[in-house]
């Protein structure tokens, strides 16, 4: 079973210094039909105003990914951890136990466009920890990477759940076959571009998901970027 979900149909708020639409339920954005996909929890699209971020702040047992689309994001936590993440990178934070972090946009002018994803644990209590790599060596012959899974590797962090995450960069007119194993469900998230997924035209900001299929096949109409997420 595929299902197409709209660019349009996502919560979205905007306060002044952060422009943010949620793929599902969260915050003051709430939608029973929307309450996440599998274990992929949150798919926030963010634009942070240049100098401004969020502030210290606590989570837990979640597995979080930041995907900068443009522009930098500086991350600090209670781990010891202090970072800048660019586009070609993927950072986790794998909260576990407690952590408590802080976001900010370094660049006093220039809007921190990114993508937060939470991830539901394989279970709670996970000790805390951080990982950033770059995926960009990963891209150089080819148009898909795998940037996340469950074991750690070359150009990927390792996150406690049963998932794959792929990012796809594919020029204008090139195809993908994603392959779906049984029981495995799919999610793709564009970023940039046009493509069309199973015969679904989808743009910037839409996603599709997938049940019971065998594959996905992406053909970029245009350059495009896009996330798609294996999961259990």
């Amino acid at each position: 079973m595929i299902q197409v979900h709209r660019s349009e149909s996502r919560g979205h708020a905007n306060f002044g210094w952060l422009d943010t639409y949620h793929t599902f339920s969260f915050g003051d954005y709430y939608n029973p039909r929307a309450m996440g996909f599998r274990a992929l929890r949150v798919i926030n699209e963010d634009k942070v105003a240049g100098g401004a971020g969020f502030p210290m702040h606590p989570h837990r047992d979640m597995e979080i990914i930041t995907y900068v689309i443009d522009g930098e994001l500086a991350h600090k936590d209670t781990l010891g951890s202090s970072a800048v993440i660019r586009p070609g990178e993927v950072q986790h934070m794998s909260a576990g136990t407690g952590i408590r972090h802080s976001e900010f946009n370094p660049s006093p002018s220039k809007t921190c466009h990114l993508l937060q994803i939470w991830i539901l644990p394989d279970k709670e209590g996970h000790t805390p920890r951080y990982g950033q790599k770059s995926f960009e060596p990963l891209l150089k012959d080819k148009n898909l990477a795998l940037v996340a899974a469950q074991e750690e590797g070359p150009g990927r962090i390792g996150v406690h759940q049963d998932m794959q995450l792929f990012v796809g960069k594919p020029k204008a007119g090139e195809a993908l076959e994603l392959p779906l194993a049984q029981g495995r469900h799919g999610w793709i998230q564009v970023v940039k571009g046009d493509l069309e997924v199973n015969g679904e035209a989808l743009k910037a900001g839409d996603a599709l998901s997938a049940s019971g299929e065998t594959a996905l096949n992406v053909v970029a109409t245009e350059a495009s970027e896009f996330l798609f997420f294996d999961l259990a």
